[in-house]
């Protein structure tokens, strides 16, 4: 059998000459699919592929999980808002809950009102496309807890504060979050962890019309605590807020959120290595750990105290956005880390999700990132459970 490979050498099969060792082996064949990847909604590969023999002693399972995972994330990622708004980004999800066997509801428009999630209908209310929030469960009841929430801004213009065309221009980029959410959940699942899985995922498309959130505005969240909206373009905390309370409410033993969140996190640590914030030390090492074992490499950052005073509003709980703007990154961790339960263990990752350039195995365009480190740490801590 063979396996798709990069697109520079020649059309034909290749095989790698001599023995391996199994993971060497199973890194020369997740970086040859990785080549392969091509977005071919609209268009056919202009070249035809390279195929790879599977070296010997490669975990062809893990592999083709890792690739598959990782092909979901880019091909949302890369969809234009045309066609990925929060409706398509929901029935993303109910295929791979369908594909998996797990359950999925979908809870939309005014409903998300009537059940509690105030802070993601307000910001996604300007838009035609009504907001959703998606809630995906798989796994025994009584197996461990792990919840995974993504941002799922399907379209972000800034609001009223509107972002200027050209940081306009990548912002179908702004649901990366949800899907890495997805994409770990499809690893999770297929790789039949025994942890009981939830994936919650906010999708809202953040628009301008008449009844859009407005600066200075007060929304009230699902954990009632009162956020003040000092700038309409800083929504994704406000929507990952009622989704985290919500996740909180079942003390899972891990939460982990995925958010292309600030372009702090881009300024601080470039546009290829996710910000990680984590409020457990352990965690934190482990994942970072994990993260160089599988090559893909995390970098934390501090959920520094001092700096908490920064998101208090003289009118209400919170603000969304600090004054100054030193500290974007961790100002934006403060305020997620009001809405997840004291003592549950919590990481929180600030990506860009895309390739600003093509390499070796990441062409230009949607990308995953932190989400193979993820696995390994669930896989380590989980698989004997």
């Amino acid at each position: 059998m063979g396996l798709g490979g990069a697109a520079r050498p020649p059309a034909g099969p290749y095989r790698i000459d001599g023995a391996l060792p199994p993971p060497a082996a199973g890194r020369a064949a997740l970086g040859w699919a990785l080549g392969t990847y091509a977005f071919a909604r609209y268009r056919e590969p202009r070249n035809a592929f390279a195929t790879l023999v599977w070296p010997e002693g490669c975990d062809r399972d893990a592999v083709e999980r890792a690739a598959g995972a990782t092909f979901l994330v880019r091909d949302l990622i890369n969809t234009p808002a045309s066609d990925l708004g929060p409706g398509q980004l929901a029935d993303a999800a109910m295929t791979l809950a369908s594909g998996h066997g797990a359950d999925c509801r979908v809870i939309a428009g005014d409903d998300l009102l009537a059940e509690g999630f105030p802070a993601i209908h307000a910001v996604g209310r300007a838009s035609s496309r009504a907001p959703r929030l998606v809630d995906l469960v798989w796994g025994a009841a009584a197996a461990p807890k792990v919840t995974l929430v993504g941002k799922g801004v399907c379209f972000d213009t800034g609001g009223l504060d509107l972002k200027p065309a050209g940081p306009m221009k990548l912002m179908k980029k702004d649901m990366g979050g949800a899907a890495h959410a997805l994409g770990l959940g499809h690893m999770v699942m297929a790789a039949g962890l025994p942890v009981r899985l939830r994936i919650l995922i906010p999708a809202v498309e953040n628009s301008v019309s008449g009844n859009a959130l407005r600066p200075l505005d007060v929304v009230t969240t699902r954990r009632k605590l009162t956020v003040e909206i000092g700038n309409t373009d800083a929504e994704g905390r406000v929507i990952l807020a009622d989704a985290l309370a919500e996740a909180s409410t079942e003390t899972p033993a891990l939460i982990v959120d995925f958010a292309t969140l600030t372009g702090a996190a881009r300024v601080a640590l470039g546009t290829g290595l996710p910000a990680l914030f984590c409020n457990d030390d352990a965690l934190a090492e482990a994942l970072l750990a994990n993260g160089r074992a599988v090559d893909d490499p995390l970098w934390r950052m501090p959920l520094w105290k001092p700096y908490r005073d920064l998101i208090d509003s003289k009118v209400a709980d919170l603000t969304n956005a600090a004054e100054g703007g030193h500290g974007g990154a961790i100002t934006a961790a403060l305020f997620l880390e009001e809405f997840v339960d004291a003592g549950i263990p919590w990481a929180h990752f600030d990506l860009m999700a895309w390739n600003t350039k093509s390499k070796p195995g990441r062409p230009e365009g949607g990308e995953a990132a932190a989400m193979r480190a993820l696995f390994a740490y669930l896989a380590e801590r989980f698989a004997a459970s």
